[in-house]
């Protein structure tokens, strides 16, 4: 049996700047215009040039290179890049290499960043068709059931078999649209400000695919978010409370798929595995658990994927996270405030990076939807996908 080490690198590194271009459907310029602006901006939040940077991180399915866009940046020598698979499961994951990075002396300012013009440009809505070979497309080409070629179609497999085992009706997931639109009213930021929804939208909008109406599928979107990592110490001397990095995993379930695990134990199918590993490996390196946490970032491309995190992560039992949206669980004044910022339902969709930035806001204390006395943030990133999770502080939490 394998032994575990305790996680040596919470506490070591912080989040000290985030950036973000403004959000919209046509942004009328490159992805790489798109990631700079986003880089710059959050150097500027973090009072740091690029001249301090020397690390970089982000995604696979981008297309703006880590060494075009320290270029672009006026970014100059780097000791560490790279590149972190998986699309949305990514998020929480950049933050994690960033961390590792600074706390083991490769590097001192790190920058992760997500930009893409995902609804002028390539839609990942638009599904499977029409993409060049690959090893990712033959793999859905072989697990994939005939017909199914879009996200929601995958989602909603696992849905039904959610609904099914507890006993619920769809209905169930407005709850979740519902809070997430309300929060991104309040946010100037959110491409929703101003447009808070009611149950009975969520209900009277169209089919995508059963169970999934349009209001709990998130949006697509034009637009760009930084994040900058530096070690704790040098985070408590720059412009803004430190979020401090408390823990940070990485996890894949057995008979893992991308979001296409339909050849996994039955019991599975109405779980997200996956989150599981991340939630163990969080509470277990951080010592905490779910009692402690003031406010969570749970990614949200589709509502039903946020009532199973709940389950995952302890804050209610199996099959009990429906009651627990219902009874205003997921409210600022809740038992557990989520998605503050609107989530990639209200706010923006950027593959998670914008929550990211939403859980540093809360640790500040500048959230439009604040929390108050906010100690400890749970973040988690793509959700049916190999995925990643944050724990984000206050520093001395």
């Amino acid at each position: 049996m394998s032994v575990r080490r305790r996680d040596a690198l919470g506490g070591r590194a912080a989040v000290v700047g985030i950036g973000a271009t403004e959000f919209s459907k046509d942004s009328g310029r490159s992805e790489l215009t798109l990631a700079v602006e986003a880089v710059r901006a959050a150097l500027d939040d973090a009072g740091l040039t690029p001249g301090d940077v020397d690390g970089m991180v982000t995604f696979t399915m981008d297309t703006s290179p880590e060494i075009t866009v320290a270029q672009a940046a006026g970014i100059g020598e780097l000791s560490f890049f790279s590149r972190v698979h998986y699309g949305g499961g990514a998020a929480c994951a950049t933050v994690q290499q960033a961390a590792m990075a600074v706390a083991t002396g490769i590097a001192e300012v790190v920058v992760c960043y997500r930009a893409f013009n995902e609804r002028s440009g390539r839609r990942f809505g638009s599904g499977v068709l029409g993409r060049e070979p690959s090893a990712e497309g033959a793999a859905l080409g072989v697990n994939l059931p005939p017909g199914l070629l879009t996200p929601a179609s995958w989602v909603a497999m696992s849905a039904n078999r959610y609904l099914s085992v507890y006993g619920l009706e769809p209905s169930v997931f407005g709850h979740v649209a519902v809070a997430d639109r309300r929060h991104a009213a309040n946010n100037p930021a959110a491409y929703f400000h101003g447009r808070p929804i009611t149950l009975a939208d969520h209900a009277a909008s169209r089919w995508i695919v059963e169970p999934l109406r349009l209001l709990d599928c998130c949006q697509e979107t034009d637009g760009g978010q930084a994040i900058v990592v530096t070690s704790a110490e040098r985070a408590r001397d720059l412009r803004h409370a430190p979020a401090v990095v408390t823990a940070a995993a990485q996890g894949a379930g057995r008979a893992q798929e991308q979001m296409t695990s339909y050849y996994r134990d039955a019991d599975d199918l109405a779980r997200l595995p996956e989150m599981g590993v991340v939630a163990r490996q969080l509470w277990r390196t951080s010592g905490l658990g779910p009692a402690v946490v003031d406010v969570a970032v749970l990614y949200d491309h589709f509502t039903p994927f946020v009532l199973m995190q709940l389950e995952e992560f302890g804050f209610c039992g199996p099959g009990e996270a429906a009651d627990f949206a219902a009874d205003g669980g997921l409210e600022i004044d809740g038992r557990l405030p989520v998605n503050t910022h609107g989530g990639q339902l209200g706010e923006a969709y950027l593959h998670g990076m914008n929550g990211i930035a939403e859980a540093v806001r809360q640790v500040r204390g500048s959230s439009v939807n604040q929390v108050a006395s906010v100690g400890h943030t749970l973040v988690t990133a793509g959700t049916g996908v190999p995925t990643s999770g944050l724990i984000l502080s206050a520093d001395g939490a």
